[in-house]
């Protein structure tokens, strides 16, 4: 047994009832026990009768991978090119011929089902289809393999089904550049396709009665949990309650919480009380950043505890953060830990899935106690881990690791998306592609004899299409077909060469191939949610010739978003800044019946001093009158009551401003500064200097590494100035955000969703570090005069007492 394969499994739908229509209220018991016991069934996994399923992939991918991991045989199709393809070939098929064939078959308490490519009667052919491009001959064995187990696996089904004696099956390769098709054919009796089944089932059998011990036991422990503490903090229980009721009515929850009342233990843990009830495979806790990881895995290390260690939690971490060798390619030929990776894998597997908690570290340990790839196990333990923590893109990307595996599975999961204000913008990121064209100045010249016409023709296609244009930068009305098609001729060349030279290629090609490769699979998703534009570079020295800089950018995640919200059974998007409440449904793709919940703040005005500096203006026209007032404020606050400060501005260059000034006019102010690039041990060293015996300013750029995600309690901070409403930079590139955003949500939305609602967003967040605890006090400063506008004060917290600056 080598791959990873899920198992899924009979189960009924929704929760039990109250005999008022509702979930079983949590409000009766007490608060160390109120989420102990749920009222609601059994796990699946006791008793008789019950059916194991597993997809025929999936079963064969635990049973039939063997060798050594090699990604040479890659890129695959796109999904788009991968479902052209299965058309274009059983289109070529006869009329008698039979497409998407349901198959199920049992095995003991084993159920095997999926769906054949196609069947041909006529000449007793089970195909089994696959998209590829390259040289198929060069085709890793262990792949062929695979292939092959899947097609026996369909044949036995289908011949159990009709009654068939024998069978004719063929691997049917489509090559989506040159549409020809490579066919492999083998003919087989039925009752050497049934050997072959029941061996199989009878190799996956085993792992899933183990796995399925796990699961009765896990929920067994799940139902008994109690809450760590004593009691919840103010808020706490407030949130925990309204997650629960998410997770049992199957609902999206949007959940503002501020900062210090636990967010995080007090969404993973009614979660986590959910699971036996509502049948869920797997939670996803995803955050924006490595520090909401840490904390996430600190909680459930604590309620590991408390379930006697029943759960098991997988941390997925990047592959440049764990790749053991990345002077080395992905094969067995180049990298020692990929050499005989899936015969090593099951060893490997049962090691890992005998620790509880399975963190990077923890992870790399197994990895190299077994000569395995850290970063591969890690992906194949996704399928068995009961909560995955990481990052965004994990879930929401084009081709996110996890949302693919919760559909070829068909799993019942529940998402948490931690911090979830920073989704809008890495999603953004996820569905926008941008090329430039110095990255492929000079290719022609220097590529593979194969590779030069192309990449030539792409570079002549790319000057024709800026040769006319005048601004520097311009919205185009549609998306450039020519130089797409030249794009994509070029991506299968290289490809093709790949095939015949799997060497690889030169830095700088291999490059600027894969970003060409992700516009193009951007470009497929073009619509009326993103952007195609155009910025012309400087001419230079060396050229006279104008180059340019392409870029497809999404202006609104929702349409992308929403098909991933609607996939789980519940989602919980979590932050302390979630208004307004229409932007992000908007934006994000939350549906129609998504609920709302703004938790009491478990702190009073009178811990915090919000004072208003009304007669600064910080508008970048203003930004140089601005400095003398600025740099009074500050050092007579911090002379009034000397402590730890951060002071948030709105660019490096602004922050420089304001430091020398400080620095000329009050030496007897201590402070410190972000720089531009912080590398982690700097940013490490300006966190340190904040000591409950230390005193001095911190200087930060807002929306930086310093304004959010960090936790600095008691005489670590005690207050800050954020001197700038936060608004994004008015540019070309922004001014088109606003006019599309008009144009899609009304006139005047466009302003604020892409100006005010962020820019405020930045400000509570940074405001927020300042009260992390009910027993905090400190002042935060808001220098400009637009904090005092109706608008503006609207989105500030309802907790917040407002004043003049003079009373400080």
């Amino acid at each position: 047994m080598a791959g990873s394969a899920p198992l899924s499994h009979d189960r009924s739908e929704g929760p039990r009832r109250s005999p008022a229509g509702q979930p079983e209220a949590l409000d009766r018991l007490r608060p160390s026990a109120r989420f102990a016991h749920c009222g609601l069934p059994c796990p699946v996994g006791r008793g008789h009768g019950v059916s194991y399923r597993v997809a025929v992939r999936a079963l064969c991918e635990f049973t039939a991978k063997v060798g050594d991991l090699d990604l040479r045989f890659t890129p695959s199709p796109t999904a788009l090119e991968g479902i052209a393809g299965h058309a274009q070939v059983t289109a070529r098929r006869g009329d008698g011929y039979e497409r998407e064939i349901a198959l199920e078959g049992q095995y003991g308490q084993l159920s095997v089902r999926g769906r054949a490519d196609g069947y041909d009667p006529a000449r007793n052919r089970l195909e089994e289809i696959k998209t590829f491009r390259g040289d198929v001959e060069r085709q890793p064995a262990n792949h062929r393999q695979l292939h092959w187990a899947q097609a026996k696996i369909y044949g036995w089904l289908l011949c159990q089904t009709r009654g068939l004696d024998e069978l004719e099956l063929a691997l049917v390769y489509f090559d989506v550049t040159s549409h020809k098709e490579t066919l492999f054919v083998e003919r087989h009796t039925a009752a050497q396709l049934r050997v072959f089944f029941e061996t199989q089932c009878q190799a996956f059998i085993d792992w899933a009665a183990q796995e399925m011990a796990h699961r009765a036991a896990r929920d067994q422990a799940l139902s008994a949990l109690r809450f760590p503490h004593d009691e919840f903090r103010t808020g706490q229980r407030q949130l925990a309650e309204a997650v629960y009721k998410a997770a049992c009515t199957g609902t999206t929850l949007m959940a503002q919480a501020p900062t210090g009342i636990g967010k995080t233990l007090g969404t993973l843990f009614p979660q986590l009380k959910a699971f036996p009830g509502q049948r869920l495979d797997k939670l996803f806790f995803l955050a924006a950043k490595t520090s909401g990881r840490r904390l996430a895995l600190d909680a459930l290390q604590t309620l590991q505890r408390n379930a006697n260690h029943g759960l098991r939690v997988l941390e997925l971490v990047a592959r440049e953060k764990t790749c053991e060798h990345p002077d080395k390619a992905c094969h067995g030929e180049s990298c020692p830990l990929a050499r005989g990776f899936y015969d090593r894998l099951p060893a490997a597997r049962a090691a890992a899935l005998g620790q509880a908690l399975l963190d990077q570290a923890a992870l790399r340990e197994v990895a190299l106690a077994h000569q395995v790839c850290p970063y591969y196990l890690s992906q194949e333990l996704a399928r068995w881990a009961d909560v995955v923590v990481g990052d965004y893109n994990y879930y929401f990307d084009s081709s996110a690791l996890l949302h693919g595996l919760t559909l070829n599975n068909d799993w019942r999961i529940s998402v948490l998306v931690d911090e979830a204000h920073n989704l809008l913008d890495r999603a953004r990121g996820m569905y926008s592609a941008e090329l430039d064209q110095r990255a492929f100045a000079g290719l022609a010249s220097q590529a593979p004899a194969p590779l030069k016409w192309p990449l030539g023709r792409v570079q002549r296609c790319w000057n024709e299409l800026h040769r006319e244009q005048l601004a520097d930068y311009q919205v185009q009305p549609e998306l450039p077909l020519k130089l797409l098609g030249a794009l994509q001729q070029a991506v299968s060349a290289i490809t093709d060469y790949l095939g015949e030279q799997p060497a690889g290629l030169d830095a700088k090609l291999q490059r600027a191939y894969f970003d060409a490769m992700h516009f193009c699979r951007v470009a497929e998703l073009f619509g009326e949610h993103s952007l195609f534009d155009i910025s012309l570079l400087p001419a230079t020295a060396r050229s006279k010739a104008r180059r340019s800089i392409l870029c497809l950018r999404n202006v609104v995640p929702a349409p992308f978003l929403a098909p991933r919200l609607a996939q789980a059974r519940s989602s919980v998007l979590c932050s302390a800044t979630l208004s307004p409440r229409r932007f992000h449904a908007d934006m994000l793709g939350l549906p129609a019946g998504s609920a709302w919940i703004d938790v009491e703040s478990p702190f009073q005005s009178r811990q915090l001093r919000v004072c208003l500096a009304e007669h600064v203006s910080t508008r970048y026209q203003h930004r140089q009158a601005s400095l003398g007032a600025v740099v009074e404020l500050i050092a007579r606050q911090y002379r009034e009551r000397p402590g730890n400060y951060l002071a948030f501005f709105s660019s490096f260059d602004y922050l420089q401003q304001v430091a020398a000034l400080l620095r000329e006019q009050c030496p007897d102010v201590p402070f410190w500064e972000q720089t531009r690039g912080m590398q982690e041990a700097a940013r490490n060293a300006f966190l340190d200097r904040f000591t409950e015996h230390s005193e001095g300013i911190g200087f930060a750029v807002l929306g930086g590494a310093f304004a959010e995600g960090i936790d600095l309690p008691g005489q670590r901070l005690i207050g800050a100035f954020v001197a700038t409403l936060g608004l994004p930079q008015v540019n070309p590139v922004n001014e088109q955000f606003k006019i599309r955003l008009d144009e899609l949500f009304g006139r005047g939305h466009g302003y604020d969703y892409t100006y005010l609602y962020p820019g405020l967003q930045k400000v509570v967040q940074a405001a927020g570090r300042v009260i992390r605890t009910q027993q905090d006090e400190g002042v935060v400063h808001l220098i400009d005069d637009r904090f005092g506008r109706p608008q503006v004060r609207r989105l500030l917290p309802g907790w917040w007492a407002l004043s003049g600056s003079s009373a400080g």
